[in-house]
């Protein structure tokens, strides 16, 4: 197998008053999908099914995160989702609960071995 990273988009995604780490993240990945359609498999003569996608989630409380909510956000491929320490919560001044921002880093990889 030649797993190969073809593609990394970024994307940024908040949540304003709830502090919802999983729905911040849900932004950030619909952020760096809906901006682009790549048709990656069908350059290689693949399966959109056979895409390795790997989502990494950076937000400060990554414990936080419902890795499989954001799994659902993606209509094929193979999903791995990595919350990871990061992004950012600003405090309120009102004293509320603080805004969250997520960054994310999704990639696409596939086996492009035997193909041209």
């Amino acid at each position: 197998m030649a797993l190969k990273r073809l593609l990394t988009e970024f994307g940024m995604g908040s949540s304003l008053r709830r502090q919802d780490y999983t729905e911040a993240a849900s932004r950030a990945v619909r952020d760096a999908l809906w901006h682009n359609s790549i048709n990656l498999a069908e350059l290689y003569g693949k399966e959109k099914s056979e895409m390795q996608i790997t989502v990494e989630v950076g937000v400060q409380q990554p414990d936080q995160i419902d890795t499989r909510t954001i799994r659902t956000l993606f209509p094929y491929g193979q999903i791995e989702v990595i919350a990871r320490k990061g992004g950012l919560d600003v405090p309120r001044s009102d004293g509320g609960k603080p805004t969250v921002i997520a960054n994310v880093a999704i990639s696409v990889a596939l086996d492009v071995e035997g193909t041209a």
